[in-house]
Formats: structure tokens, C-alpha cells, sequence
């Protein structure tokens, strides 16, 4: 599933391809995908010219000369095509993965590929987006200057649960998923079998581990983000798809194991994760 610096890297793509254009055509070639699309889905969208495109966790939001928002989810195998043909049609033949068309009054067409159909877009007035019980519910963005070591500590004070677990609940901090916790947590030196809340004292005030942390998952997605071009693989990972190998940490010589936690795949190293 894309996470939040895939979600980040196509949000910067699909800002390029439709800030300041109009969309002129919508094309659905199928009633739905995750849900079913609205009934009045394009007639919402057409004629209308894109202000912005913004992200909130793993959420495209594309706002509206109308004040309304587009919000986009792309699921478990969803990602976006930008073509620029002459004329500004679509390119000829489609793939059978080509669910939603986006033509731009600047001659791009935008794509929306999803083999596995677990994406989903819907409009919401922008004035309801706020109260929207999704994005109401969600934490802190990680990548945004307010997200300090204390604000961390506030998510995670009187958390029993494991501080893998927590770092993956979207209302302690949104947009982070499995695979970068666990690449956090590994730069951290953090045991993703550790109580969350014993990163916090008595007080509420933030130990030296919930600095690291905070330093640790601003530098693994930023670091994610940058090479998002050109990395590729589980080459780009320290721990996580890792298992049997060698700690990357010089001078550890640990191994990288995986364990289940809440039913997802947890790769680190018991020598250097405490």
C-alpha cells in the first residue's frame, strides 16, 4: 500500500499537472471502485479549476474554484498517470487498469490506474471537510513543524498498546504506515515491542527516546520523499523486508527478524532496538 511519501510524491506530481487548469472532462469507465462514485461525481468537477492540491496523511484533497474538494484515496495498488498527447485526448489504447480520466484545459490528462479497485474519490463542500469524521479524527501530520517531540509524547502518554502499534493508529499520527514505523523505529534504536508510553514521564514531558523518534521519523520519510525518483525495491529500506540479513548499523552485529504485531509484518533488530 502506498504511504505517506508515495502519497506525498504524487500529490507534488498531480499539482504540477493540475494547478490553475481547468478540468474539462471527466471520464468514469467504471461505477466504482472502493465505493461507488457519486451521481453527480463529474458534473461537480467539470468546468470547475483546480486551486490547490494538498495532502492530509494518505488523503489527495484537490480544492475547487467551486469550494468544493475532490479527496482521493489511492488504496492498496492505486497511482496516477500524467500524459500530455497532442490535442489533449487520452492515450489510445487504455489500459484495462484505467478507471478514472482527468482532461485538463493545459492539454495534460491525468490517469487514475487501480488494479486492485481499493481506492476510492469522493467531493465534499469544503466547509464540511474539517468535520468530515475521517480527516476529524486524524493526529498530527509528521512532517509539519508543529509535530515536536511533545506532541508526540501527548500521543503516546498512557498507551499500553506496543509503540509499533501506536505509531501505526492514524489519530496519534496520521499518514505514517508499516513500513516506515518500522524504519523509524530502527534509526531510533527503538524495540517496536516497547510500550509506547514509557517514552513519556509521569509528567507528560517527552524523554530522550521520544526526541529521537520524532528526529527519526522526520528524517526516514523526508529521506523517503527525496529518493522516491530513484530508488526502487526493497533496496531503499534498512530493515523492513530485511529478515536473516545483517544489521545495517555499523558496527551491529545483529540480525533482522520479523514478528506479527496487530496483524502486519514488523522487521527490526533485537541487538540494537531496545
Amino acid at each position: 500500500m502506498p504511504e505517506l511519501p508515495e502519497v506525498e510524491y504524487v500529490r507534488r506530481q498531480l499539482r504540477r499537472a493540475m494547478t490553475g487548469a481547468r478540468i474539462d472532462q471527466v471520464v468514469l469507465r467504471r461505477a466504482n471502485l472502493r465505493v461507488p462514485f457519486s451521481t453527480d461525481f463529474a458534473e461537480r468537477l467539470e468546468g470547475r479549476t483546480v486551486r490547490n492540491v494538498r495532502r492530509r496523511a494518505k488523503y489527495l484533497l484537490v480544492e475547487l474554484s467551486s469550494d468544493d474538494v475532490l479527496v482521493m484515496h489511492l488504496g492498496m495498488s492505486g497511482w496516477f498517470n500524467i500524459q500530455r498527447p497532442p490535442g489533449g485526448s487520452p492515450v489510445d489504447p487504455l489500459d484495462k487498469h484505467d478507471h478514472v480520466i482527468f482532461e485538463m484545459s493545459n492539454g495534460r490528462t491525468v490517469v487514475f490506474n487501480d488494479p486492485r479497485r481499493f481506492g476510492f474519490m469522493k467531493i465534499i463542500d469544503g466547509e464540511d471537510l474539517a468535520r468530515d469524521p475521517v480527516f476529524a479524527a486524524l493526529g498530527p501530520e509528521p512532517l509539519a513543524r508543529a509535530f515536536t517531540a511533545q506532541v508526540l509524547a501527548t500521543a503516546l502518554a498512557g498507551r499500553k498498546t506496543s509503540l509499533k502499534v501506536a505509531l501505526l493508529d492514524q489519530g496519534r499520527v496520521a499518514g505514517l504506515g508499516n513500513i516506515y514505523a518500522c524504519e523509524a523505529l530502527h534509526v531510533a534504536r527503538l524495540s517496536p515491542k516497547r510500550r509506547a508510553s514509557t517514552l513519556v514521564t509521569r509528567a507528560g514531558e517527552p524523554r530522550a527516546e521520544a526526541v529521537a523518534l520524532t528526529r527519526a521519523i522526520r528524517l526516514v520519510l523526508k529521506d523517503a520523499i527525496a529518493n522516491r525518483h530513484r530508488a526502487a525495491g526493497d533496496d531503499r529500506f534498512r530493515v523492513y523486508d530485511h529478515e536473516g540479513e545483517r544489521c545495517p548499523r555499523r558496527g551491529c552485529a545483529g540480525t533482522i527478524t520479523r514478528i506479527v504485531q496487530a496483524g502486519r509484518s514488523t522487521y527490526f533488530c533485537p541487538k540494537c532496538q531496545r
